[in-house]
């Protein structure tokens, strides 16, 4: 998915859904830009229109997803029952596997779990998967093909992640680089600040 200067789409979005933003220079600029109002993100109010599309925008782009799927999913998690649909589409958007990769801390941005996957160095329960979109099942076992463990990408993840906590929903051996999907991705962790809730209601219109 090709985009602008990610600068200026945080700017523009008032939020900072790329790590290129997470910066101390782009907060100190973000509170200089919210005093003066030159940008538009979440300022100053303005129709549920923009307000609702602002919120589409922030969730497609903090995964990479395209406009057709995420209205997909959105479609899907609407139908879902015994589920609210927000938690519904939290759990489509952070079961993919790219995102998964990105969670397990084995990529410090989706942009790059994507392309781990996309180039062939994940596995899933054994088999080699290219697809980003893919939905991981509970219990599917995720790991680093044998063949890529050696690659520059995945040197030293021990002691790399040490620190680093992945969701209680993976369960992760970052000596054997396998983890298991054992549960159900919740909203609380994610660092998507984005309201799905208005993600809905922009796709309902």
């Amino acid at each position: 998915m090709k985009l602008g200067p990610r600068y200026k789409i945080c700017k523009r979005l008032g939020s900072a859904i790329f790590e290129k933003c997470q910066t101390q220079k782009y907060l100190v600029s973000e509170a200089r830009s919210a005093k003066t109002g030159k940008y538009g993100g979440g300022r100053g109010g303005g129709s549920d229109f923009r307000r609702q599309l602002i919120e589409k925008q922030k969730a497609r782009l903090a995964y990479g997803i395209g406009e057709t799927q995420l209205k997909r999913y959105v479609k899907e998690s609407s139908s879902v029952k015994g589920k609210s649909p927000v938690d519904a589409l939290i759990g489509k958007l952070e079961q993919r596997l790219d995102n998964v990769v990105y969670r397990l801390g084995l990529a410090h941005t989706r942009r790059l779990a994507r392309q781990m996957v996309s180039h062939g160095h994940i596995t899933v329960n054994g088999r080699k998967v290219t697809i980003p979109s893919y939905e991981t099942a509970m219990g599917d076992k995720i790991g680093v093909r044998e063949g890529s463990q050696k690659s520059p990408l995945f040197q030293n993840v021990p002691e790399r992640l040490k620190e680093y906590r992945s969701p209680l929903w993976l369960d992760f051996d970052r000596e054997k680089l396998v983890a298991v999907r054992t549960g159900v991705p919740v909203a609380e962790g994610t660092d998507v600040n984005a309201n799905l809730a208005s993600v809905f209601e922009f796709y309902s219109r």
